[in-house]
């Protein structure tokens, strides 16, 4: 039995039949609104139907029908509830990526209003306006919005003209009772003019007619004049993406129970993404330990990769494919930096068009973006097949564009991937983050970027990164003769604006000073970067409060050596208040 429930508008729904034994746990909360399986047909009716279209292919009544909800199947309570709101605007837009489940929250939606709900699946067949609008009074007529047999609207209208428009408007105007009707994959609506003719009808049918367009892609209709007039309601993908709640009442019903941060990692990584949860947590319950599975699986060997290659990628034009194959050594782009990577200059208009087709390219804000996790590790993995050999190379373009662009530690990690050592090294060093390889912090991975240096990198930076690594590891001689060989090369060069290497010099030197136990060049080294640091932009000291909390406890702890208490503890004490962080931790403690 279904009792109704008042809705926006006047509308009124059925309330959903509960499972006959809800789950407990976590998401029983959210599990105790999840839909069973239809159970024989919930939607309207079929009528009869003409055996062709006006092109004479034949007429597809499965079109018609509300898709089935699996089993598994979540009610998401938030979005049944904002699609119940949004019965107060004429038009409602459902736009997200593939597998994001609007076409599912859409049929779970419908399949509990009272009120008509005609529903069709667009077909890319549908370019053509008779075929169309051949259709979608077919529809109407399946959900009884339609009388059997309407003066002026035939049932396969040979042609689409004004009458025909305006009678069907009329027609829907006068009903007592209004209709909704569901666009689903309405992103196959590709030709202006039936966008045009579309948007009469719901014009002229006024209050009586609800449009839903269930889309990937932005529809043809004038959404800003909608918008603008309040009379469109919008759910996107941030708002179809899965709660963590939500993802908990999903997996527990695929059998796995699983501790909330492991779920609130997957959701990270899936961005809440419907169908990355669904596929991992099928993958998952097959695995002797699920929770590990999920934490390490390799997106590029899972399903994930089979569904967004073919209902992604595989859709793209080569150039696209190419674009999208060569940023996923990114972790975000711009146009300008993706043009470098490609040789090509479109990127900006290749780029913005992904992004509204819900391609898996998110927008970050100003003009940078990033792939999704899950579509970045699968194009990566692809690209080594497709292009192998290049990705060294893609990292060497992205480090010298974000340098010059003056991206540093950006520039680190992409010149370090690629072997450019100079390029890395010069990076870190101009940065002012030679200190975080002193400070011994196990979850700050750039010691390791720098493990494989090759030895034929020379450079002044590249021979300071190499003290700093051999002095953190309290290797006195050899990192004092690296320490001496750059000094000499920066001496050299004799170039203007060292003052970010000059200042790492004599960073090294006060931690060498202390490591010999020889207070006097600990001092001078000290003076020297006291005097640098006015040399260098605040807002690179800014960002490295590590610098003077090691300087002062490599100082006070020579000064502690030779005696002086005082001094000592002069310098201890100021960088026991150095700012909290992870980088200034180990300094801090040693100064206690």
């Amino acid at each position: 039995m279904t009792s109704s429930t008042p809705s926006a508008s006047g509308w009124t729904r059925r309330e959903a039949e509960k499972p006959a034994s809800a789950p407990e746990g976590p998401g029983a909360k959210v599990v105790s609104g999840v839909a069973e399986s239809y159970r024989g047909d919930q939607g309207p009716g079929v009528p009869i139907v003409p055996r062709t279209d006006p092109l004479g292919d034949p007429f597809l009544r499965t079109r018609f029908a509300l898709p089935a909800r699996p089993a598994t199947f979540v009610r998401r309570q938030r979005l049944v509830e904002h699609l119940d709101q949004a019965l107060r605007t004429p038009l409602t837009l459902l736009n997200g990526a593939a597998g994001s489940g609007k076409t599912l929250l859409a049929a779970d939606w419908a399949a509990g209003l009272r009120h008509p709900v005609a529903w069709l699946t667009v077909e890319a067949g549908d370019r053509h306006p008779e075929v169309f609008w051949a259709y979608v009074v077919q529809a109407l007529h399946a959900a009884g919005a339609l009388p059997a047999d309407p003066a002026g609207i035939p049932a396969d209208p040979p042609r689409v003209d004004g009458r025909l428009l305006a009678t069907l408007a009329a027609e829907l105007n006068d009903r007592d009772r209004p209709v909704v009707l569901v666009l689903d994959d309405c992103d196959r609506v590709t030709v202006p003019e039936i966008a045009e003719q579309l948007e009469f009808v719901l014009h002229h049918a006024g209050r009586r007619l609800h449009l839903v367009l269930v889309t990937r892609t932005e529809p043809l209709l004038p959404l800003h004049r909608y918008r603008a007039a309040g009379e469109l309601t919008e759910i996107r993908a941030a708002e179809l993406a899965f709660t963590p709640e939500e993802a908990v009442a999903l997996l527990e019903l695929h059998g796995l129970s699983l501790p909330v941060p492991a779920v609130r990692a997957l959701v990270d990584r899936t961005r809440g993404w419907a169908v990355g949860l669904r596929l991992s947590a099928l993958a998952a319950r097959e695995n002797a330990d699920p929770e590990l599975y999920l934490k390490e699986f390799e997106a590029e060997r899972s399903t994930i990769a089979d569904f967004l290659l073919a209902e992604v990628l595989k859709g793209q034009t080569e150039e696209t494919q190419d674009l999208l194959l060569r940023v996923s050594v990114l972790e975000r782009f711009c146009p300008e930096l993706a043009n470098a990577l490609t040789g090509r200059t479109d990127a900006e208009a290749l780029l913005v068009g992904l992004h509204r087709a819900n391609a898996f390219v998110e927008h970050l804000g100003r003009s940078w973006y990033r792939l999704h996790p899950l579509f970045g590790e699968i194009l990566r993995a692809h690209l080594r097949v497709r292009l192998p050999g290049l990705e060294p190379e893609l990292h060497r373009r992205a480090a010298r564009w974000l340098r010059g662009a003056g991206f540093l530690p950006e520039t680190v990690a992409h010149g370090a991937a690629a072997g450019d050592w100079d390029v890395a090294a010069g990076a870190l060093i101009d940065d002012l983050s030679i200190g975080r390889l002193l400070t011994g912090v196990p979850s700050d991975d750039l010691a390791q970027l720098f493990a494989p240096m090759a030895p034929g990198a020379t450079s002044p930076e590249t021979n300071l990164v190499r003290a700093a690594r051999e002095l953190a590891h309290y290797d006195l001689d050899h990192g004092l003769a690296r320490l001496r060989h750059a000094e000499e090369q920066l001496a050299d060069l004799d170039e203007p604006g060292r003052a970010a290497a000059q200042l790492s010099c004599a960073l090294l030197e006060t931690l060498a000073a202390r490591l010999a136990g020889c207070p006097p060049q600990a001092e001078k080294a000290a003076e020297a970067a006291d005097a640098l640091r006015r040399e260098v932009p605040q807002h690179l000291l800014d960002r490295h409060p590590e610098l003077p909390a090691l300087l002062l406890t490599h100082l006070g702890s020579v000064r502690l050596w030779a005696g002086r208490f005082e001094d000592a503890r002069a310098a201890l004490s100021a960088v026991a208040g150095a700012p909290d962080g992870a980088l200034t931790a180990m300094p801090r403690q040693e100064s206690r």
